[in-house]
């Protein structure tokens, strides 16, 4: 568990090290925020630190840092390093610093940012994506917890129901009645779940695949059979090459653009700027840490024969009868190892708490990505949100995109897997945009930009490559995608650097 133990340290560090160098790059001050400025009792509303970080972390945790390093760590140690890296250089610097433009821009919104500094032309592209993602965002989040409370009191549709009826209620009503009142339990749930799990691994401490054996990988992984039957991760890491697919599936746990949606909701409660680090910045490495925390559950689950501790003989039967049909990879889905690993490990109690904060997760996220489409619509239309009659005409267009998608991934088969694929390379494609218009807020303003100019190159190669090489789209030949990726990298430093040679002299006049 050394790769773990260190991760664990280097998030804590990230955030009081890097997360201060990059608040002094921003470099805050005194000025009235929005909430203070003009509060309307319904968006624009001043909230407590402690409540606007449960608030924060909710919003963007989601499924993400749950289900996508369960399926991140099918690729290895290697999602360490991602979930690390990513989080303190590339993650938390992007929610930091766009939630601090939004605070800075009157609580805009995503696409208003990114049309203020790269163009008009992006800023109404970005709308349709922005609003497209959000929409898919509550179909998915309405549907993944229905799967895991499904036959608890009801059925999947039942639930499917009742969260969708929640998320009516949530995005119509002022942010501090519903928002601000039910998610510091959430919260709780959420955070118990990682710190009972947590101190599960470090009493078994298991011996798992470490760092410096990620080259090892396909090795390991063909040794590993159930019964007799092959486990199938040496075709799924054969079908999905690590460059750059771990790179789209790990998404909230490292960077997500969809984060960038949210954080104008809490710029819009904040009484200070100096709270930007902790709300924005530390929301990310939390996450990153319940990311870290999944991951290595998922690495002593599938790695270590972790799944002979908590898979019943009832269970393991059905896979054993279906084995032909599936593999243990796709049977062991996310869903399925959560439900587990909480029961198994906490048992009755301690695993109904852990899966109300797993539960939570989704449901938190897809209330207020519905809330932040209404938001950023209105935003467009400059319709003012303060009469019920305003919020209702906006937001039932809103809820009948997303039903529409949720009709469908249901009525599909495939429906959530096809679903998920796209919300998650659009949701790393919206952090590509975010990342360069942060990129060229720094530059004009003089500041250090190269903290958003790297991450913006990698994640444009990252979404850029993963259109050739993913499965589901030209498959391009591994031997392709290194040439590829430098091809790309050299055209995205080059539009750059000429787009920051024009502006020297624009610069030199302000």
């Amino acid at each position: 568990m050394i790769s773990f133990l260190i991760g664990l340290g280097a998030l804590i560090l990230g955030y009081f090290i890097y997360g201060s160098v990059v608040e002094r790059v921003f470099h805050i001050d005194n000025r009235p925020t929005p909430a203070i400025a003009h509060p309307d009792g319904v968006d624009y509303v001043p909230l407590p630190t402690w409540r606007i970080f449960t608030i924060q972390f909710l919003n963007i945790a989601g499924t993400g840092p749950i289900f996508g390093a369960i399926m991140g760590m099918l690729f290895g140690p290697a999602a360490y390093l991602w979930i690390v890296l990513g989080c303190i250089f590339a993650g938390a610097t992007h929610d930091y610093l766009t939630g601090m433009l939004s605070l800075r821009h009157d609580g805009a919104g995503l696409p208003t940012i990114i049309g203020s500094y790269l163009g008009k032309t992006t800023k109404h592209v970005m709308l349709a994506f922005t609003i497209l993602l959000l929409l898919m965002v509550g179909a998915v989040f309405v549907y993944s917890p229905a799967v895991i409370l499904d036959g608890m009191m009801g059925g999947g549709l039942w639930w499917v129901a009742i969260i969708f009826a929640y998320y009516v209620v949530a995005t119509l009503l002022p942010i501090d009645k519903v928002i601000g009142k039910i998610y510091p339990l959430f919260a709780i749930s959420l955070l118990f779940m990682a710190v009972a799990l947590l101190v599960g691994l470090l009493v078994k401490h298991p011996a798992m695949p470490e760092v410096w054996e990620m080259g090892n990988m396909e090795q390991l992984a063909a040794t590993l059979t159930v019964e007799g039957h092959d486990m199938g991760l040496t075709d799924y890491l054969r079908a999905n090459p690590l460059f750059p697919c771990l790179f789209i599936t790990i998404a909230c746990g490292a960077i997500s653009g969809f984060h960038a949606t949210q954080s104008p909701l809490m710029a819009r409660c904040m009484r200070s700027e100096r709270l930007g680090r902790p709300i924005f910045y530390g929301a990310m490495i939390t996450e990153g840490l319940v990311a870290l925390i999944w991951a290595s559950i998922s690495s002593y689950f599938f790695y270590c024969d972790g799944w002979k501790e908590v898979v019943s003989p009832d269970v393991l039967n059905d896979f054993l009868a279906n084995a032909d049909k599936q593999s243990f990879v796709d049977y062991f889905n996310a869903p399925r190892v959560v439900k587990i690993v909480c029961t198994g490990w906490l048992g009755v109690a301690g695993g109904i708490l852990a899966l109300l904060g797993v539960v939570a997760a989704p449901i938190t996220s897809g209330d207020t990505a519905l809330r932040s489409a209404r938001l950023i619509i209105a935003d467009f239309l400059k319709i003012e949100q303060r009469t019920i009659k305003n919020r209702l005409a906006i937001s039932i267009p809103v809820f009948a995109g997303s039903f529409l998608l949720l009709w469908w991934q249901m009525a599909n088969p495939s429906g959530f897997n096809v679903l998920w694929q796209y919300f998650g390379w659009s949701n790393q494609a919206l952090s590509v945009f975010s990342l360069w218009a942060v990129t060229v807020y720094l530059a004009r303003n003089r500041k250090c930009f190269w903290i958003m100019l790297l991450p913006a190159i990698f994640m444009t190669v990252v979404c850029t490559t993963f259109l050739f090489v993913s499965p589901s789209a030209l498959h391009l030949s591994t031997a392709v995608t290194p040439w590829l990726s430098a091809a790309i990298v050299v055209i995205a430093t080059a539009w750059f650097v000429i787009w920051y040679l024009r502006n020297q002299s624009a610069f030199s006049k302000l």
